[in-house]
């Protein structure tokens, strides 16, 4: 229910306007001064003002000036029974949505008002999901050719169709927001908002106040009411990114606020009900959090509805040709700079690197290559040092002489190789073994051999026994 308020030192009018506005459905405040309707404005939520200009003390112009100083999201409509040119050019410039003169015609006033609000809601839809309206979270925008990624794609697809809470988890850096933005904007809240949060950038009593609004007076700073994300994301999509941070008692307000489809404000009492698809993300294991007692097990389940692993860089290695080409565009077209290239040696290192930080790492080396370098083609001279320090340790270096071991020192070079791959291929046996040019069964036996058994996948510990014999 939207809120009106009404400033007029005519108490009639103010009745007449009051039945009038109620019966549209509005909810409506009224005041009979400046200085009482500043108090409303400090303490309610108001959604758009209808004040006179002349009033005793304070004039409506001044009124007009501190809400678009102060909240300038809500409309002002000015009414006055003076009405001139001059006067209406004024309340325009400072930013008044209309001006009408008494007497005036009730239909007309109630037409202005619903242009406002509309208006107002409109720009509020603009702020949240089109900060960039030529930026759309399609498929398009996930780039990417690889196997893994368009899993990726066809679950997006299937999963956006439905209204059910989504958990995305992976690694810092894998795209889970841009999935996220994805599951939205093919779903049928697409042209709701879409709210982020993020669990760990907040203390656990201002997150509370963010995620479900609060009441004034309800903490030290609290000098009005406000809405809460969940209620600025009524009808459209909340995505609440790293969730495994969240305090327990956040956590028991959530599961709640899932469960009962209603949130409370922060020192409030009214129950206020909310149509909110819910989708979280972390980069934890939170099957492990459960188990030291910092998440809770319900809620886990409550989330885990549907829920899917973003692939990691290294995992992906196909798409790194195709991401480095959409970062060089980006930074050339925004920094002004022509299209530069890489040299085929830095692809290979590309392609080789591990990307502990994946896509979010890629990005930020190809904006700092382009911002320092002129030259047309990006050679190895221009990667940052932890990328050559990664070619440099691959480098055999011999030192012939007394007590040198070859057997020993071929199989250290073996054990780093074999480190390496199953890194790439996130601890998995089955895709190592390709890529190291060995069987999966004479894999097996190294990994026994050089006691890396810590480096594979926690599922496939029990398929390496002594000897390297499957049990």
């Amino acid at each position: 229910m939207d809120t009106i308020l009404i400033i007029d030192d005519e108490k009639n009018l103010l009745e007449v306007l009051n039945t009038v506005f109620r019966k549209e459905g509005y909810e409506v405040k009224t005041a009979t001064s400046g200085a009482e309707g500043l108090d409303i404005l400090n303490s309610k939520s108001v959604d758009l003002v209808i004040t006179d200009i002349r009033m005793p003390h304070m004039s409506g112009m001044e009124i007009l000036r501190y809400v678009k100083e102060n909240q300038p999201e809500v409309p002002v409509i000015v009414i006055t029974a003076y009405g001139s040119i001059q006067q209406a050019v004024e309340a325009l410039k400072a930013g008044a949505l209309d001006y009408i003169v008494k007497p005036f015609d009730v239909e007309e006033l109630k037409i202005l008002v619903a242009r406002g609000l509309e208006r107002k809601h409109l720009e509020l839809e603009n702020i949240l999901l089109k900060k960039d309206l030529k930026e759309k979270y399609k498929f398009e925008n996930m780039i990417g050719k690889s196997r893994l990624m368009q899993e990726i794609y066809l679950l997006i697809d299937k999963v956006a169709g439905t209204d059910s809470t989504v958990l995305i988890t992976g690694e810092s850096g894998t795209g889970k927001e841009m999935a996220a933005r994805a599951i939205h904007s093919l779903s049928r809240r697409k042209d709701k908002p879409f709210v982020t949060i993020n669990c760990a950038a907040l203390p656990e009593n201002l997150l509370e106040s963010e995620l479900f609004g609060h009441t004034k007076g309800s903490f030290t700073g609290a000098i009005s009411d406000k809405k809460g994300m969940f209620e600025v994301a009524h009808k459209g999509t909340l995505f609440l990114d790293e969730i495994g941070e969240m305090s327990p008692w956040t956590q028991v307000k959530l599961l709640r606020a899932l469960q009962e489809r209603k949130i409370r404000r922060v020192g409030g009492t009214e129950e206020i009900p909310v149509d909110v698809r819910v989708i979280a993300a972390t980069n934890q294991d939170l099957k492990k959090r459960i188990e030291e007692g910092k998440f809770r097990e319900d809620l886990y389940y409550r989330l885990n509805v549907i829920s899917f692993e973003m692939p990691p860089l290294r995992e992906r290695v196909e798409d790194i040709p195709l991401l480095t080409q959409h970062f060089l565009q980006k930074y050339c077209q925004q920094m002004g700079k022509k299209m530069k290239r890489l040299a085929p040696e830095v692809v290979g290192i590309f392609e080789q690197y591990s990307w502990p930080g994946n896509i979010r790492e890629l990005e930020n080396v190809i904006e700092r290559i382009v911002a320092i370098e002129d030259r047309e083609t990006i050679t190895t001279a221009c990667l940052p040092p932890e990328m050559l320090g990664m070619v440099k340790r691959d480098e055999v270096k011999v030192e012939l002489g007394p007590g040198f071991d070859l057997n020993r020192h071929l199989d250290d070079i073996a054990k780093r190789y074999i480190v390496k791959a199953l890194e790439k291929s996130g601890g998995r046996m089955k895709k190592a073994a390709p890529m190291l040019g060995v069987s999966y069964r004479t894999l097996r036996y190294l990994i026994d051999k050089y006691e890396l058994k810590a480096k594979i996948r926690e599922e496939e510990n029990n398929l390496v026994a002594p000897g390297g014999n499957e049990r």
